[in-house]
């Protein structure tokens, strides 16, 4: 009968009664756990003491921490009584810690298998304890501010009980098995304990690597095991979001222990504490990566509302390694530790997130908002996906590459166009510029490229992958990128354009000429975007060349097998074919001819070209005489006058082209009146031409134009013009140094010159000064008059820039940091003025003052003022280009009798004035 006799049966009810006072329910707990609870088998561990008194003493242990944050203001070395008190408390929470270990211990003993309705109220009690344990641990340097040194032995032997509390726990639930047709009841305890644990790793990340470590694993492990279970109920973006904190907070921990060892040699680290600190730390985030992975491969389907974390882990990440710009210093070699434990598992991250559609809406999304600092690593993130698209299946592909299709469907680019756009963001970093490393080439050690050459290499090099069916997106993009407006950019979308071009047929690179030619000729106005895609119309234009086309794959270009005569024939053959459609001699055409640099042609076409476009030019000359001058007239005839200064860039022309052209440009110059030449920008865009034509004909120009061009120039407030014109007269000014000016004409001709040179290196915009140097080098360089150089170098100011120039003198160079912060404000103002610009876009096209308007609207009425500004602009110009006429000896009696008859009108005009009273 004795032997049967269960003492805890009889005196549990009234020990649990007990349980009213603080000293006596420790106590109390103490000899349940120790004398009571080993004669408890474990079918009746649950009912008979867990759910009675474990909630008790959770309650109590709460109390203790109230009792200390009411308490904690009296405590001081010389208050005894507070001091003694709260040691008692922190005594009793050691007590009870150690108590709670004790149930556990004592469940792990049992053989049999442990169920969890035999312990179920035991881990939701000990993992409330551990967590207020842990937290009031996290928070002692606050909360006992600088009185630690009073409570600190305790306080240690606190953390310690709950570091052995929870490492008995875990092993405890680790012999807990459910099957498949576990009750509700229990998936709800087993999810409890992985999301109480999870809240847990968020107060002990900084207190205990191992601990840390140790406790996710266990989450890991638990969610996977149960994985049929719980994937359902856990909180699985809590657990993604906890670990990407984790990671980066150890990565930021690494960075810093490696910044504070950058001044060391790399011998004198590694015998460091700081090394050992920082081998912990990098430990760690090899840990939390490889976790990382492991949860995304198991719950993948349940992780569509952690995408935006994972998003911003990876561009956090990499804007802690170089070559960003906000990346710490750190010694190369720890910088390669930390690299191989980070960047190179994320790699494997990467690969895992890629066909998820919620990743790649955060990813391509068109409208992000995210600091300066992390368009690099948006731009870096974007370039790793490209690099993986060509050993992915369709559907990943079609995620990435074809962008959203549905209105329905989340908005999302194509990567091409994420692309692209990232790097038009990173403005600052073209600026400075940063390296990345290149394509190892033949064996060659890897060298470091810019980040336009790193990203024209990753997209063409993914390009060459793709199946055909994603091209349409692509070359969707490429176009975009063209027609926006940062010039970087449309250069990257150049190259990329012309590999496509180049990898395929001469006839799929005329289809592409074609297509720009077409865009061409849409184009509303002069701005940026005729100037992207004339840069794409002669790179293009280029590639269909014999000395390309020969270097091509015979793979690739299928017409390369025939003989080099019959390839010849056959891109000759397409070179016209592009000449017949756009004839020079339709004006339509004349925007695309003076894009297209003429050398790119074959001898037959060039020749062609030439001719047509000098008829042309004439034709234009002598309808814009047959109109009277008329200002209307100007803009066709200035279309004509670009392609003629495209004719004479290139191959020097024939005697039989080059008299009628000299002639063009001698009337033209004869009709310049500087008063007009102020006002109406058609006629500076004349000047313009004129100017860049007369320096490339500058020897055969005669002297005579030389003193209208000069008179012209002199006339001309340069302060005032657009940049476009003053280069063209820089251009010209420089060409002078290649002819001897006739001594009739000196007085008129170097004194202005030198005037100029000296007016123009004073400029005050940065732009046109440096052209300005540029072109008084040339000048002086090649001049036989060496007295214009000492004239315009009267400004002691201006010979120190010119000397330094010539001499080649470097200025004084910024410290790194005031560099990239200076470089940081001038991106700010690129910035915005290229948002400005794509703004104004699609704004009609505005028509200055003074010109004539179309045909189609009805004219303006103006006012008289403006009528008769416009006549005696006219009149002025007029008589002087008939002063300017050569004669042997004075005018012609009939030009004297004419001359007459308009002062007598004149009088005329102005007899009404001087008589009225």
């Amino acid at each position: 009968v004795m032997s049967s006799f269960n003492p805890l049966t009889l005196y549990t009810p009234y020990i649990i009664t007990l349980i009213t006072g603080r000293n006596i329910s420790v106590n109390v707990f103490r000899i349940i756990v120790n004398m009571f609870l080993p004669h408890l088998p474990l079918v009746e561990l649950e009912e008979a003491c867990f759910s009675k008194v474990l909630p008790k003493v959770v309650v109590i242990f709460t109390s203790f921490l109230e009792e200390i944050s009411k308490q904690i203001g009296g405590l001081s070395s010389q208050n005894t009584e507070i001091q003694a008190f709260l040691r008692n408390i922190l005594q009793m929470m050691v007590q009870t810690l150690v108590s709670l270990s004790g149930c556990v211990r004592h469940v792990c003993s049992f053989e049999e298998a442990v169920s969890l309705d035999s312990i179920r109220s035991l881990p939701s009690s000990v993992l409330q304890v551990l967590k207020h344990t842990f937290q009031h641990c996290k928070e002692s340097e606050v909360v006992y501010s600088g009185r630690l040194s009073l409570v600190g032995d305790l306080l240690q032997g606190i953390f310690k009980e709950a570091y052995s509390l929870q490492k008995g726990l875990m092993e405890l639930l680790e012999k807990v098995s459910l099957e498949n047709s576990a009750s509700r009841e229990d998936i709800s305890d087993v999810v409890t304990v992985i999301h109480s644990l999870l809240d847990i790793c968020s107060v002990i990340s900084t207190l205990d690597i191992a601990l840390h470590a140790n406790t996710w694993k266990f989450i890991i492990k638990q969610s996977v095991k149960y994985q049929s279970l719980v994937e359902e109920h856990l909180r699985h973006t809590d657990i993604a979001s906890s670990l990407c904190e984790g990671l980066l907070a150890s990565v930021r921990s690494s960075l810093e222990l490696a910044e504070q060892m950058q001044q060391t040699g790399l011998q004198e680290v590694v015998q460091r504490v700081e090394y050992k600190l920082f081998q912990k730390t990098t430990k760690m985030c090899r840990f939390f990566v490889n976790t990382l992975i492991h949860y995304i491969k198991e719950f993948k389907p349940f992780l569509s509302k952690a995408c935006n974390h994972f998003h911003q882990l990876c561009l956090q990440v990499l804007s802690k390694f170089s070559p960003s710009l906000t990346a710490p210093p750190v010694p190369p070699g720890l910088d390669e530790e930390l690299r191989a434990a980070v960047l190179v598992p994320m790699d494997a991250a990467l690969t895992q997130l890629l066909p998820l559609r919620s990743f790649a809406e955060c990813v391509l999304a068109p409208t992000q908002e995210r600091s300066s600092e992390l368009a690099l690593p948006q731009c870096l993130l974007l370039m790793d996906v490209v690099g993986k698209l060509s050993s992915q299946p369709e559907d990943t592909l079609h995620l990435w590459c074809d962008g959203s299709q549905f209105s329905e469907e989340t908005t999302r680019l194509s990567v091409f166009e994420a692309l692209f756009l990232s790097f038009r963001h990173c403005l600052l970093e073209r600026s400075v510029p940063v390296q990345l490393p290149g394509v190892m080439l033949n064996g060659q050690a890897q060298g470091n490229v810019s980040l336009h050459q790193h990203v024209c290499v990753q997209l063409c090099g993914c390009m060459a992958a793709l199946p055909a069916q994603h091209f349409p997106p692509l070359e969707r993009s490429l176009l975009g990128a063209v027609l926006q407006s940062d010039i970087q950019t449309a250069l990257l979308a150049t190259d990329v354009w012309c590999f496509l071009a180049r990898y395929g047929t001469a006839e799929l690179c005329l289809h592409h000429v074609l297509l720009v030619a077409h865009l061409i000729k849409s184009c509303p106005n002069e701005d940026y975007r005729l100037t992207h895609l004339s840069l794409l119309l002669r790179r293009l234009f280029f590639l269909m060349t014999p000395n390309h086309q020969a270097n091509n794959t015979v793979k690739q270009v299928p017409f390369i097998t025939v003989t080099s005569g019959g390839q010849k024939s056959f891109l000759k053959k397409l070179q016209m074919e592009f000449v017949e459609r756009f004839a020079p001699s339709e004006e339509g055409n004349l925007c695309v001819w003076r894009l297209i640099l003429l050398r790119s042609l074959c001898s037959e076409a060039r020749v062609h070209v030439e001719r047509e476009v000098l008829s042309r030019a004439q034709s234009a000359l002598e309808t814009w005489q047959t109109s009277g001058y008329r200002l209307g007239s100007m803009h066709t005839l200035n279309k004509a006058l670009g392609c003629v200064l495209v004719v004479v860039r290139g191959e020097p022309l024939p005697t039989e082209c080059l008299g009628p052209l000299l002639k063009i440009i001698y009337q033209l110059w004869n009709r310049m009146c500087i008063n007009q030449v102020q006002v109406h920008p058609s006629l500076q865009c004349t000047l313009r031409l004129l100017l860049s034509i007369s320096a490339i004909l500058i020897k055969y120009v005669e002297p005579h134009v030389i003193t209208q061009v000069f008179s012209c120039l002199n006339g001309l407030h340069l302060q005032q013009c657009p940049d476009d014109l003053v280069l063209a007269a820089l251009a010209f000014l420089a060409s002078m140094g290649k002819v001897f000016v006739p001594s009739d004409i000196q007085s008129q001709v170097l004194p202005r010159l030198s005037s100029l040179f000296s007016t123009l290196l004073a400029h005050e915009s940065k732009l046109i000064h440096q052209h300005a140097l540029e072109a008084f080098a040339m000048f002086a360089e090649a001049t036989n008059h060496e007295e214009v150089i000492s004239q315009s170098l009267m400004s002691e100011e201006t010979k120190n820039k010119v000397v330094n120039f010539l001499s080649k003198t470097i200025a004084a160079q910024e410290a790194e940091k005031v560099r990239v912060e200076r470089l940081r404000l001038e991106a700010n103002v690129i910035e915005r003025h290229s948002e400005r610009l794509d703004r104004e876009k699609e704004t009609p096209v505005h028509t200055p003052v003074g010109e004539e308007p179309s045909a189609k609207r009805a004219r303006q009425e103006t006012s008289k003022n403006e009528e008769y500004e416009r006549y005696l602009q006219t009149a002025e110009s007029a008589l002087k280009a008939m002063q300017a006429v050569e004669a042997p000896n004075s005018p012609p009696q009939w030009v004297i009798t004419r001359l007459q008859a308009l002062q007598t009108l004149i009088t005329q005009i102005i007899a009404p004035t001087t008589t009225k009273p």
